[in-house]
Parts: structure tokens; C-alpha cells; sequence
């Protein structure tokens, strides 16, 4: 079974950080993601761009409206995703728990959400 897992972080709580705090921080990361892909399980993992350049698509009136920026009625924002494919939800959980914002980044409003996969959405 596939499994997405979503990084979310805030970033008004990420932009109050020192910056030094935030260097700290992100250093740490690399070798996280490093041990959570050593697994063999992990297909895809990756950092989402700058915010600044994200757009949402929305249909309006039979057209397509191009909004300036992530779109969302929540303060937290998807930073990062990965796709762990696993023989078990508990494997899935184990994994997802070895990503950065599962682990570090409580002062930046990290959190990771897993979603199971539909078996007609993968090949």
C-alpha cells in the first residue's frame, strides 16, 4: 500500500524564529530525511518551492482563475511531501515519524500528515 505524507509548517510561527534558530533548525534535516529514505521504502520525498511562487487553479465560470499563492483556510501550509510504499499502516507510521517535522520544528508549527493512498490513484 501507498502512503503520501504531507509537511506542514506555519509560517508566521517560522518567520518569529530567530534566524540562527532557523539555520539550527533546517540543518538537522538532511540526515533525518537520509535515515527515513535508508529504509528502502520511501519513492519520493521533496521540499516545496518558495510560496511566493505557488499558484492555485480554480475553476470559475466554465474558465480557470489563476490565484497568486497558496490557497488556504488554515494557518498551516504544506512545505514537503514524500510517498512511502509499505507492506503495513504501522510500517507507514514508523517511517513517517523519522521525516524532520515529525521529529524537530515544534516552534515552527511542523506537523506531518499520512494518507493512505487509492489503489486506482497509483499504478
Amino acid at each position: 500500500m501507498k502512503y503520501l505524507g504531507l509537511a506542514y509548517f506555519t509560517p508566521e510561527k517560522f518567520a518569529a524564529m530567530a534566524p540562527d534558530d532557523v539555520k539550527k533548525l533546517v540543518s538537522q534535516c538532511p540526515a533525518l530525511d537520509a535515515k527515513m529514505r535508508a529504509t528502502g521504502k520511501v519513492l519520493i520525498s521533496a521540499s516545496l518551492g518558495d510560496l511566493d511562487t505557488w499558484r492555485t487553479l480554480r475553476p470559475r465560470s466554465g474558465k480557470t482563475q489563476v490565484i497568486d499563492g497558496p490557497y488556504t483556510e488554515s494557518k498551516e501550509v504544506v512545505g514537503g511531501l514524500f510517498i512511502i510504499e509499505a507492506d503495513t499502516y504501522e510500517e507507514a507510521l514508523h517511517i513517517a515519524s523519522m521525516h524532520p517535522a515529525a521529529k524537530l520544528g515544534e516552534e515552527g508549527g511542523w506537523v506531518v500528515e499520512l494518507i493512505p493512498l487509492d489503489s486506482y490513484l497509483t499504478p
